[in-house]
């Protein structure tokens, strides 16, 4: 198993839940950015799961060298991999922020899936999970650079298993609302519409099971973003949202 973005708190839940549920693998590789942090998350995984792990350090934000994980494979790849950044006022017109936000979310990130991706295809067989966002769906002036990026990777992932379909590769995009993680700490969301991390890896597993296309970790988000889909242009720039 493959895991992008391994300190996310929906990707421990989602390895956990992978786990339980009696699956096991030569290993499971956690690419990060952040070793010391995953060094942590991997000694549990050992401990609890007798699971071995491979981290791979691997900053979006840098130049890689994709030689060096030539030698890492799975038919499944789990995509947490996000950043929300600052989306302050200042913040969303800070280049650097702005930067860091679309390679992290989608510029970067879609060479690094592709590269494996590549190896399923030839292969003739694997799954590919990724996370996209509700942000996605509607440019919001709240956040319209993180959105901006999740709607491309949102139509990235779209294409890629139009593609892949054809070559016996499954592709599923995970659409999450609210969650309760690290990245989203700092934010204060309604309880109602905020999704738990073992609730939303549960939510998920389900659908890689039966080999889902597009799933909303709540269903109430569909509901939700086919509304605000739908509001005519001229009323929605005037929003505040």
């Amino acid at each position: 198993m493959i895991v992008l973005g391994s300190n996310s708190d929906i990707s421990l839940a989602f390895i956990e839940k992978v786990l339980k549920e009696g699956q096991r693998f030569p290993k499971v590789y956690l690419f990060t950015s952040n070793v010391d942090k995953t060094l942590k998350l991997a000694n549990h995984i050992e401990a609890k799961f007798d699971q071995k792990c491979e981290i791979i350090e691997f900053d979006l934000t840098k130049k890689n060298n994709y030689q060096m994980i030539e030698h890492i494979d799975s038919d499944l790849v789990f995509c947490a991999s996000g950043f929300l950044g600052k989306n302050t006022e200042e913040g969303l017109f800070d280049i650097e922020n702005t930067m860091k936000i679309v390679e992290i979310n989608y510029s970067k990130l879609i060479f690094l899936i592709n590269f494996f991706a590549k190896k399923m295809e030839a292969k003739g067989k694997g799954t590919i999970i990724a996370l996209s966002s509700v942000a996605g769906e509607r440019g919001r002036q709240s956040n319209f650079i993180y959105g901006s990026a999740k709607a491309g990777f949102t139509t990235y992932l779209s294409g890629l298993r139009n593609y892949l379909y054809h070559k016996n590769v499954h592709v599923m995009t995970v659409i999450p609302g609210f969650m309760d993680t690290q990245m989203t700490a700092e934010i204060e969301t309604p309880k109602p519409l905020t999704a738990q991390p073992a609730q939303a890896a549960d939510i998920i597993y389900k659908a890689y099971k039966k080999k889902r296309n597009v799933v909303y970790v709540t269903f109430v988000w569909w509901g939700i973003m086919m509304i605000i889909r739908n509001i005519p242009e001229f009323i929605f720039k005037k929003l505040k949202m």
